[in-house]
């Protein structure tokens, strides 16, 4: 943002387009621009560094950082419970078939890879309010998002009526995914107006990536007790079912009823995330001010919507960002989506489940920090490629040895730190991205929330194609919704889904990142030429 002198009578700022004069009685600064008072003169800013001996960068206090972690706490915790849940709630307790729950899940998060980048340039061609461009969107998505996500999880009158659940369950969903993209894409922008150098911009994404994984955990928590209820549940009705079978001489596979007790803790669970999403949401627009640099109208270039996305992605650095981690986002939920459906059917570890999830987050949140001192020692992108690699073994062993507890829960550590990587180190290279395309264009401006948009929705269509293509799969393997047991081909296709095919996915995602230009040594020079840049224009 600017450079800063703490001196005895207070703190005098030199900004790129004006100066803060500090008050000697009680600290408080005025703007001063350079047309009147200071103008654009060398001896001004030989002046400022020969009689200013301690000229550094401005940081970002503690207390903002937290407070911006804690927004993206409401996004990790909705996300945790759809991405392990709502197959399952869908199949098991709606009894919708396969192939309508494949179809509900893929409309909505196409919808919502559609949104994303529509929303992130309407944020950015929206006029500064004073409260900022960015948090009024977040204010505005709140309550609309917690409402819409609560519904998510009801049953209304008539829901065993494909007629009306089918409808009621795509809309809500869409609904949902609109309203959190409304919030998400701003708040991932945010980062770039908190102020501060890119080191403190990397140390916030870090606490932001911590708090995100204690709040993956806490949702596990939340939905494993869910889970804990439905097997329960189902396990008494499936026997009960078995032994009606076995006086009839009929056929095995029953499918059992509705599961009210299931239905009413899924809607339990809802209200005590939308109630934390509330909270969250609160802390952060109460304890993150927006910091905006004022640009100068004759050097602000604002384009058209598919112009700008062009530029975008002819932007190398960011096109293999981008695709990398499309790849690898994709590699991730694919295994994820389907662990819940693998414990239960393939390993025989359902009721165990709850607690594998538990380690495997676990293991995630106490590997960020260890990744943020890696980074820093070796570099992002190299820290990256020591990660991610990571899954391949641990996957391997979890299809070679299916039932066995002890090594999941060894092999979830080791998958744990791997999703650690995928959280914390591409978040922390789009601002190297981002910087590096505004040295190129200096011209564009306003263009951060688009970067971060299109960085969202890649996540987004991941998940939205895994948890699509993997509903159809097991459809087309002869998946019964509700049915107590399941024969060999649906395990086959499960075991395909939850190691093989993620592990393709990541290799062809690693190749991306290997491509990616932007090592240390160019960060360096981006830095340095963005301070030339700043200088120069003093």
């Amino acid at each position: 943002m600017g450079l800063q002198y703490r001196g005895g009578t207070g703190v005098l700022q030199v900004h790129q387009y004006g100066y803060l004069k500090p008050s000697p009685l009680n600290g408080n600064v005025t703007w001063l621009k350079k047309t009147s008072l200071f103008p654009q003169t060398d001896w001004w800013w030989t002046v400022c560094r020969c009689c200013i001996p301690q000229l550094k960068p401005d940081g970002i206090p503690l207390l903002r950082k937290l407070c911006y972690a804690v927004g993206g706490i409401p996004y990790q915790i909705t996300n945790i419970a759809i991405g392990f849940c709502l197959q399952v709630f869908l199949l098991d307790v709606v009894r919708m078939e396969a192939s309508f729950v494949s179809l509900i899940l893929f409309l909505s998060r196409a919808w919502d890879a559609i949104t994303d980048p529509l929303v992130g340039y309407l944020v950015s061609r929206t006029p500064h309010t004073p409260t900022g461009k960015l948090l009024p969107w977040m204010v505005i998505s709140t309550p609309l998002g917690i409402l819409s996500y609560v519904l998510l999880w009801s049953a209304p009158r008539g829901s065993d009526s494909l007629a009306s659940s089918i409808p009621w369950y795509l809309i809500t969903s869409c609904l949902f995914q609109t309203f959190m993209s409304c919030y998400h894409v701003p708040y991932t922008s945010l980062s770039m107006f908190l102020g501060g150098q890119q080191r403190d911009r990397d140390s916030a994404t870090a606490y932001r990536m911590c708090l995100e994984m204690l709040a993956m955990l806490f949702s596990s928590v939340v939905q494993g007790q869910v889970m804990k209820v439905f097997y329960t549940e189902r396990d008494r009705v499936c026997l009960n079912e078995d032994q009606v079978f076995e006086h009839v001489h009929s056929t095995p596979t029953p499918v059992h009823p509705a599961l009210p007790n299931t239905r009413k803790a899924f809607m339990t669970s809802a209200m005590v995330l939308g109630s934390i999403y509330f909270l969250c949401s609160l802390t952060l627009l109460l304890g993150v001010k927006e910091q905006h640099v004022p640009v100068r109208s004759e050097e602000e270039k604002r384009l058209p919507y598919f112009s700008s996305l062009k530029m975008l992605v002819r932007h190398t650095p960011y096109t293999r960002l981008v695709l990398g981690f499309l790849f690898s986002s994709l590699a991730f939920q694919m295994s994820l989506g389907n662990f819940a459906l693998y414990c239960t059917h393939a390993s025989g570890l359902g009721p165990q489940f709850q607690y594998i999830i538990l380690v495997l987050l676990l293991a995630a949140a106490i590997s960020v920090p260890l990744w943020q001192v890696l980074l820093v020692r070796v570099g992002k992108k190299t820290a990256l490629l020591i990660g991610l690699p990571l899954l391949i073994p641990a996957l391997v062993v979890l299809v070679s040895v299916p039932s066995n507890l002890a090594v999941f829960m060894a092999m979830s550590v080791l998958s744990g730190s791997s999703l650690a990587t995928l959280f914390l180190l591409p978040w922390s290279m789009l601002p190297d991205v981002v910087d590096d395309f505004t040295l190129k264009n200096p011209s564009c401006k306003g263009m951060e929330p688009l970067f971060f948009s299109c960085y969202v929705f890649c996540n987004k269509l991941g998940g939205g194609l895994s948890i699509g293509f993997s509903t159809m799969v097991l459809h087309f393997a002869g998946y019964k919704a509700g049915a107590c047991s399941h024969g060999d081909g649906v395990i086959t296709a499960l075991q395909v889904l939850f190691a093989p095919v993620p592990i393709g996915l990541l290799v062809v995602g690693l190749v991306f990142f290997c491509l990616y230009p932007i090592d240390e040594a160019r960060q360096r020079q981006s830095q340095n030429q963005s301070r030339t840049n700043q200088e120069q224009a003093l």
